[in-house]
Formats: structure tokens, sequence, C-alpha cells
């Protein structure tokens, strides 16, 4: 569990609502407060949602976890609101979680547990995100990271004490758990097991009035529907680019500049030379004397340094004061006076005495000013050009700072100032599929969704030559669509809904007729009774697993209730969004053998005792929970509520 905590932050930071709890304490780190510790103003109920044995949950730490947790999802969803979230039971989850946080941790101390300091230490240590470029902790990678996230050093050692405390209390208690292999078995041969029957809809289009509702009615349903009509938050952003061309001087390089250029960098313009050797080393003179001889006389000098026991390297190309680097000055001056093809005068380094054979000799003439002069042009335009950007760029960022507004700041630049559409978080423009905001825009939406109105900032679009201006030019917040806005797509809905009830008393006839005192034989027959044409039955026989081979581990739901009624029954289904009903009849069950050794058997074994001990460890926070006693506060839960929502 640790070595998972450690991992965390190579991976995107935030409480992802779905994670079971043995998962929960090591990712506590992602979603801990991103405000700090401050209370959370403006709550009425008290500073508390909950109280697990004598410790308190505070609003502040709810608040700031369901802000954490929806913008974890938000990197999925960008345009999910906190009203949606809320409503969809996001804040309950989080609180359910930090209740049960809180309940390990308690528990834990009040039975003698503890996480100290220096074991505490020990783990900020192992962080890869806290380690600077010589691979040893950084104090000041430790403070940008927790400044990056809104962290404090107290949130971080809180989360890794729980988080350790989990590994003292929960792991030992559900590890070495072991499934007999009878059992597993069992369950294995679900997976073969081969089930018949017949799957039917009942489209609520079907039954669906005509008649549009009178106005209570759509008043009454909107009202009791109103979370399905949620628009996202909307922005405008307004922007100006600059570069180049907003420059007030030229920066056109001169002679005179350029002449200095070349001569600063006359080593680079002079004459070279380089060379590929072969070189072998020995530990005394004689012993080169010898070897460069024979070499001298016409033996190969890889034969020669294998009989001797040694072995060539080459080196190069290499220049003179390159191959002295690596070698001494005397040698470096005798393979270098010497020819191609030539073996060099033995010369002595640090490493013994070098026989070098001069294998290739590549020499560059020097070049004149006039030579280079193009390309020095080129050169010292580049850089001036990005050097005046960077000083026009900070006069502009001063500007904002000072509080300047943007117009006034892109008619100075002369630029002109562009406004977008209506924009979501995910960089489209609301209302037009298909359209996304301009190129120079695309790295800003998520800046611009986290910004105040009127409040410009500057970026670098393409550096060294194109700035941007932007700022949020009006913000629709996140709210259900008004009546009058969607009247028609709520007839629409309110059309399937009525369809729908009218569609399940259906699905109650058709179903009533298989299992009635004159029974019909088979789910098509009794689909084809109705007095309105219904789409007919389709006949279902498949195995577990060719279900879920089929489907990529995605079953319809209709299938997963087939595989889970039992034989001769038949059930009814709502579809989703009042699209009708779903009848399902299961014929038959059969089941082929399964030998002790087939490999789904120590699969199935391996998934139980994973799901076993995910059920150990739940149990046992819940019975943590019971023991030391969780009071909630429902008025502070739900001002909290109010808070985020934006209600109050």
């Amino acid at each position: 569990m640790i070595q998972i905590f450690r991992r965390f932050f190579s991976s995107k930071l935030g409480l992802a609502i779905t994670l079971a709890f043995l998962g929960l304490i090591a990712l506590a780190f992602a979603s801990m407060d991103i405000s700090g510790n401050a209370t959370f103003g403006g709550v009425s109920g008290g500073d508390r949602v909950a109280v697990v044995g004598d410790q308190k949950v505070g609003t502040a730490d709810l608040a700031n976890r369901t802000t954490s947790a929806l913008d974890r999802l938000r990197q999925d969803d960008p345009t999910l609101s906190m009203k949606a979230f809320v409503e969809q039971g996001g804040l309950e989850e989080v609180l359910d979680q930090l209740i049960s946080r809180y309940a390990v941790g308690n528990y834990a101390q009040e039975h003698g547990l503890r996480a100290g300091d220096n074991l505490v230490n020990s783990e900020i240590l192992k962080i890869s995100a806290f380690l600077g470029a010589d691979g040893n902790f950084s104090q000041d990678a430790y403070r940008q990271v927790l400044a990056q996230q809104g962290l404090t050093d107290a949130m971080v050692r809180g989360d890794l004490r729980d988080s350790l405390l989990q590994q003292q209390m929960i792991d030992p208690a559900v590890s070495g758990v072991r499934l007999p292999t009878k059992i597993a078995k069992h369950y294995a041969a679900l997976l073969r097991e081969r089930r018949k029957g017949a799957i039917a809809l009942v489209p609520s289009a079907a039954f669906a009035p005509k008649d549009d509702p009178t106005d209570e009615q759509l008043k009454a349903f909107y009202d009791e529907n109103r979370a399905r009509y949620i628009r996202p938050e909307r922005r405008t952003i307004r922007y100006a680019s600059f570069g180049i061309g907003s420059l007030d001087e030229s920066v056109e390089p001169t002679e005179a500049e350029i002449a200095a250029r070349f001569k600063r960098d006359a080593s680079e313009y002079a004459a070279k030379e380089t060379r590929t050797l072969t070189q072998l080393i020995v530990p005394t003179q004689d012993a080169a004397n010898t070897l460069r001889d024979r070499i001298a006389a016409g033996a190969s000098m890889e034969t020669v340094a294998r009989e001797a026991g040694f072995s060539t390297t080459s080196i190069g190309p290499v220049s003179q004061s390159d191959y002295e680097d690596s070698s001494s000055a005397a040698v470096a001056k005798s393979v270098f006076e010497a020819e191609r093809g030539a073996i060099a005068a033995p010369a002595r380094s640090g490493l013994g005495w070098h026989i070098v054979r001069i294998d290739k000799i590549d020499r560059t003439p020097a070049k004149t000013l006039a030579q280079v002069s193009g390309d020095i042009r080129t050169a010292l335009l580049e850089e001036k050009r990005i050097a005046a950007l960077a000083d026009l760029s900070a006069r502009v960022e001063e500007q904002i700072d000072e509080g300047a507004p943007m117009s006034e700041v892109a008619e100075q630049l002369g630029v002109k100032v562009s406004t977008t559409p209506a924009l979501t978080a995910d960089g489209r423009v609301y209302g037009q599929p298909g359209q996304g905001v301009p190129p120079e825009l695309s790295g800003t939406v998520e800046t611009a969704f986290q910004m105040r109105e009127g409040e410009p900032q500057l970026a670098e679009v393409v550096r060294g030559q194109t700035f941007l201006i932007f700022e949020v030019g009006e913000i629709t917040p996140s709210a259900s669509a008004p009546l009058s806005d969607i009247k028609d797509q709520v007839i629409a809905a309110w059309r399937l809904s009525e369809g729908s009830r009218l569609a399940r008393e259906a699905a109650d006839r058709i179903i009533g007729r298989l299992g009635g005192d004159e029974p019909v034989a088979t789910l098509a027959a009794s689909v084809r009774q109705e007095e309105k044409p219904l789409p007919p039955a389709e006949n279902v026989d498949l195995t577990r697993e060719q279900l879920a081979a089929a489907q990529n581990g995605q079953v319809p739901a209709p299938l997963a209730l087939l595989f889970s009624m039992a034989e001769g029954t038949s059930k009814r289904l709502e579809a989703p969004n009042d699209l009708g009903w779903f009848l399902v009849d299961l014929d038959e069950i059969s089941v082929g053998e399964l030998a002790d050794d087939d490999p789904i058997v120590a699969s199935a074994k391996r998934q139980l005792e994973a799901t076993a001990t995910q059920e150990y460890s739940d149990q046992l926070v819940a019975a943590m929970r019971d023991e030391l006693g969780v009071e909630r506060n429902d008025s502070a839960i739900q001002a909290v509520r109010k808070q985020l929502t934006g209600e109050n």
C-alpha cells in the first residue's frame, strides 16, 4: 500500500470516488485540503459535519475534499459542475470515505499504534517528486510541489501518517486470504455456464401521448427532473496576441555587431583538424618501442596487441585539445605531428605509454567574415528578437500587474482584441457541436476557467515569437436551463416519461401471460398479443465466457439480468432515460464439467481472494466505526452542500 502512495506523485492528483476504501488511505494525499486549514467561511450549523469517536470531521475538510474529488473527475469530464456532482451523490461519498479514514486513524491510536515523525520522514524521502537533480531529497522541490498543489507540510505528514496506520491496522488483518479450490471451482464453473432465453423491449415511444402536457404538468415534471437539464459553466475569453510586429524599434543586426560576434567566436571559425585514431596503451616504454617497431615493420597493430595480451581502442574524430584532455600534452603532440597511416612516437600519459596509429585526418580551413556573415546575421537577428520580445512582454506583464485594463494594453501594442463565443471547460463552443477555440487559445482554456473576470494574464504561445494577453470576459454559472429555453426538449421528455409508465403496464401484461392461468409458450408469442405493434423478442443462447468476450467487459443490463435470474423466471428491467422496459425470460441453465487443473479455476481463485480481501477490509472498517461511534451533523452537511453549489 505504501508503494502505491509513493508512486502517487507520478500520476494526476485527486480523489477517485469509485475507489474502494483499501485504496483510500494511500490515495488520501491526492485529495488533501487544497485551500489550507482555514474554517469553512459562511457555513452555518457548526464547524463539524460529523464526529468519529471524539474526533470531529470539519466542514472545511469536507468542502475541500469534495472540491478536490470534483477536480479529479473533471480530468475526464471537464464540463462536470459541482452542482451535478453533488446531486449525483458525490458529497455523500466523500463524507463516507472521510468518516472511514478518521475511524481507522482514531482506532489505531486508541490501541497504541503510532506512526512517528521519523517514520513519516523516511516515507517523504522516498517520494520521487521530492528529489532534486542529484537524486537526493530536495527541500526546494518539496516546497515547490506542495505550493503547486496547495498543500502544507502538516497535510502531507497527516496523510502519510494515516497511510502508515492503515498499513498497520488493515493489511495484517486481511493479508493471506485463501479460498479452497472447491469453492473456486464452483464459481469458475459459472463462466462455462450456458443460458438460453429471450429478451424483448417495450419502447416508451410506442405508448407516448401525442398531445402536449398542460402548463402545470410540464412545470411539475421540470421541477422534479431539474437535474437533467443542468448546463455547464460557460465563459467567454477576450484575447490579443503580439509578436515581432509589435516591436517599436528595428532589431536588424548592424555590420558592427556582426563583426564583433565574428571576433568573439574567432575560435569557432578558425582552421580545424580532427583525427581518427587506433590506440594501444602498454605499461613500459620498452614494450611500447618493441611493439611499435613490429607494427612499423608491417605487422597488424591489432594482431600485435592481441599477441601481447592487450587490446586496441578506436578514437575520434577528435581534436588535439580534446585528445589532450583524455591523455596528456606529450601524447597529443606526438599524435598530431604524425602523418596519416603512421605510428606516432610513443609518449606517456597517466595511463601508460601510448602507441597510436593515425587512421584519418580531417582538415577544415578557416572561414572569413564574408563567408559566415549570413549565418551570424541570422543568429543575431533571432537573439535580438527574443530579447526584444522578452523586454516587451515584461513591460506588458508589469502593466497588467499594475491593473491596466486589457483594452488599454492592446491599444498601446496596436493589436486587436477578439472575444470567443461562450466556451465550456473542455474548450468547445457551447451549443455548437464540433467547434472549438482558436488554436492559439488551446492552452489557455483550463487557466481561464480558474480566473476571475477582468484580470488579464500573459502567456507565451510560440517560444520567442508570439505572446498572448487573455482575460475572462463573461462567466455564466452552471445551472439548470430555464424551462422557457428548453420547453420542446422537456415536452419530449415528459411524453417519454408518460410513455414509460404505460409501457410498464404493457410489460407487466406480457410477463403475466407467461405465467398466467393459460400461459403463453414463449416471450415472443406474448409480445405479439399486445394491441400495439412492438419490436419482436430476440432469442439468447450464450455462456458467461462468450458474453464477457463479446462485450469486452461491458455487459448490457438485460444480459446481466439474464445471467442473474433463476431458471424458468421472467423479469422486467427499466431502460435508461425513460426509453422503455426490457423483458427478460430465462428458459434453461446448463453447466458443463470443469477439471481441477483448468486454468480458469486458478484465475477464479485469485479474483475471489481479492474480493474476499476487500470485503474483510470493508467489514473491519465498519466494525471500527461502530465501536467508536459516528455522529452526523445533518445541518452542517446541508450547509456545506449549499455553499458548494452556490445556493446560499
